[in-house]
């Protein structure tokens, strides 16, 4: 219900930034020394890069989402995050080709594109709250019934910003048996005529047209004004927890728990993220960390320097897990889990273990497209089988690509599995990443496991 004004700023606004993008790129390329960046022949693939590099932030972290809901907060985490991953794409190019590039150029071009997107960023929070408060775009409303259900939707129009203006309820005075923050205003059949004569835009019913047939009665009188008539259903009536609303074909599909990446647009954006941080950390630290790790595994004990473990992946399927070997040689490798004290382990694996340096193999599965950088820790085969006849919603977690680390990890939960609660928290901690995900979780599951891994975690061994 956005107005098309706000639609059109956004456009704007996004053009504004890639214009401020590309003007700041030759802004920065002359200086005092008269250093001339058109003439210089790495430009052109600088400025390619950096555009694409700024579309793909926008379109991964969303931005510049036109919200009703918008605060500082959320407008600085969204930015925040854009910048992140601008910045991300545009140092690996600079790693291969800085030597093209002054330091001069590099350091100014990225002051000042920052101090460009975080003015953007004020103008365009300020402006669509202004458009938000206008009285052009103001939308009044009534709602329909006086019950727990109205009360909520009411209680959720007070608690965030929006165009719509509640004005109150319309019930029958039997039926209202205590006293409301905003008015009664009538019963049930006063509600149109109030709307046409107060210029109501929106009336909201939260009573059933099965149980009131009149409804739809009161429905067409109100489009014959041009009366938005809209019905709120109260699933909760049939579902006793949280649920969610798709759309097929006009029909409306009820799921049980909301799954950002069951769209593909989300799924893009993960992948996209995953490709290029595993990317970054193949090439710049793998190169040359894992040949050192391995001369260390292999002097101290016999055997192949990666452990490569069959474990189970999204949707229950198959998978070769890589990680570096940790232990001596073993028959109960696949079948039993590392314990804090297990003799199993060498010296060069403790360390490998209790820094996660043995799990960093585990970017090229990423890579592959087996895992993910973020998501549930994948178990053994073995473990999977046993745990998902005591837990009930363990394979739920299984929806996802695993993940190198995750949302229970860094809350604690990671190491030996020694009681049932573990293991349920553990699926709870899962489950509720695969509900709320977004790129700014992943973004903070990343910042938490280096700084759980710098500061010492009493469960990593």
């Amino acid at each position: 219900m956005l107005n098309r004004y706000l639609k059109i700023f956004l456009i704007q606004i996004i053009v504004v930034d890639f214009v401020f993008l590309n003007a700041i790129f030759f802004i920065a390329g002359f200086n005092w020394r008269q250093y001339d960046l058109l003439e210089h022949t790495g430009a052109d693939a600088f400025l390619l890069v950096s555009n694409i590099a700024w579309a793909v932030a926008l379109y991964t972290t969303g931005i510049y989402a036109v919200s009703q809901q918008l605060s500082y907060e959320k407008m600085a985490r969204k930015t925040i995050q854009g910048l992140l991953l601008y910045f991300l794409v545009l140092l690996s190019f600079l790693f291969l080709y800085g030597h093209l590039y002054s330091r001069f150029f590099v350091i100014m071009y990225c002051l000042l594109f920052v101090a460009a997107v975080v003015i953007s960023r004020l103008i365009f929070y300020w402006v669509t709250n202004s458009i938000l408060k206008s009285k052009e775009i103001e939308r009044k409303m009534v709602i329909l019934g006086y019950n727990d259900l109205s009360k909520k939707l009411a209680d959720n129009l007070l608690a965030e910003k929006s165009n719509l203006k509640f004005e109150g309820y319309f019930e029958e005075y039997s039926k209202v048996q205590e006293l409301s923050y905003y008015p009664v205003i009538g019963g049930l059949k006063d509600c149109v005529p109030y709307a046409k004569s107060n210029n109501i835009r929106e009336i909201y019913s939260t009573l059933s047209p099965e149980q009131f047939p009149y409804l739809y009665t009161l429905a067409y009188e109100a489009e014959q004004h041009f009366i938005h008539f809209r019905f709120v259903p109260d699933f909760k009536m049939f579902v006793n927890r949280q649920i969610y609303v798709d759309y097929f074909h006009n029909m409306p599909i009820i799921s049980l728990r909301s799954e950002p990446l069951d769209d593909i647009a989300n799924r893009i954006r993960k992948r996209i993220f995953d490709l290029v941080f595993s990317s970054i950390v193949v090439i710049f630290i793998l190169s040359w960390l894992i040949p050192l790790l391995a001369l260390l595994i292999r002097l101290e004990s016999k055997g192949p320097v990666f452990f490569i473990q069959h474990r189970t992946g999204r949707n229950n399927k198959t998978f070769r897990c890589l990680k570096l070997r940790s232990m001596y040689v073993n028959k109960e490798a696949n079948a039993k889990q590392a314990t804090r004290n297990d003799s199993r382990f060498t010296r060069v694996g403790r360390i490998l273990r209790k820094t996660n340096l043995d799990e960093m193999p585990q970017f090229l599965n990423v890579l592959l497209g087996d895992m993910s950088i973020i998501g549930p820790r994948p178990h053994m085969l073995k473990h999977t089988e046993e745990y998902s006849r005591i837990i009930q919603q363990y394979m739920i977690r299984h929806f996802l690509k695993p993940g190198i680390s995750g949302w229970a990890q860094v809350n604690g939960f990671r190491g030996e599995i020694t009681e049932d609660l573990q293991l349920r928290r553990r699926v709870e901690y899962d489950i509720w990443y695969m509900e709320n995900w977004s790129v700014y979780l992943d973004l903070r599951i990343i910042f938490l496991t280096v700084a759980n891994t710098i500061r010492g975690e009493k469960n990593a061994f």
